[in-house]
């Protein structure tokens, strides 16, 4: 598939399953080369990942389901949420879990002060590199994906579940699996609005 072809086809799927080819140490290698291939400011590979299949996975979608219980007071609007974790993120074979190493972050903008107050930020660069690399990765090897942003509220519980690093923040959670139903053609602005080109 040429690469034109595979942006286009990679789209944010909410319906997921659990019915996939690989195995979980065929996703692990998929994450993992799309991740040590992404670049990052200084070469400093400042993004930790941690990938969860079967129980850890389902694990975490309770963690999101217990937490927001405590946080959405609007039955209504609880009810639906939960619905949507369930039929979708929950639903699906695995998460991606994104995060950064501040300890790495830290200590270039201590190493490297001219450029102190620009680490963080290229830290987030980085992450959305790796992220829709990730994401490019799944599609390719014909798996469904979308990128969800549950932190800060579940940062504590899942750091405590997964035994995660106190240095690691976590930055976004990409629930992946079978492809149940493909979502409708997308709406794009004009080019117009968007880009700008001099020769």
């Amino acid at each position: 598939m040429l690469f034109k072809q595979l942006q286009q086809q990679r789209r944010s799927i909410y319906s997921l399953g659990k019915n996939i080819a690989q195995t979980p140490e065929t996703i692990s290698d998929i994450v993992t080369t799309a991740v040590k291939a992404s670049p990052t400011a200084f070469n400093n590979q400042s993004v930790r990942v941690v990938v969860l299949t079967g129980n850890s996975h389902d694990k975490l979608w309770q963690i999101v389901i217990d937490s927001l219980k405590t946080q959405v007071s609007d039955q209504a609007a609880y009810t639906k949420s939960i619905e949507k974790i369930k039929n979708s993120f929950l639903s699906a074979y695995g998460t991606v879990l994104f995060y950064t190493d501040m300890s790495v972050v830290k200590s270039f903008e201590q190493n490297v002060p001219l450029y102190a107050e620009n680490f963080y930020d290229w830290s987030e660069q980085g992450h959305a590199i790796a992220e829709y690399a990730t994401w490019l990765a799944l599609t390719e090897n014909g798996m469904g994906a979308s990128l969800q942003h549950y932190n800060p509220l579940i940062d504590d519980q899942v750091a405590a579940a997964f035994n995660i690093p106190n240095a690691w923040r976590l930055r976004a959670q990409m629930p992946f699996g079978e492809i149940l139903a493909v979502p409708s053609n997308k709406d794009t602005i004009a080019d117009d609005e968007r880009f700008k080109y001099f020769n």
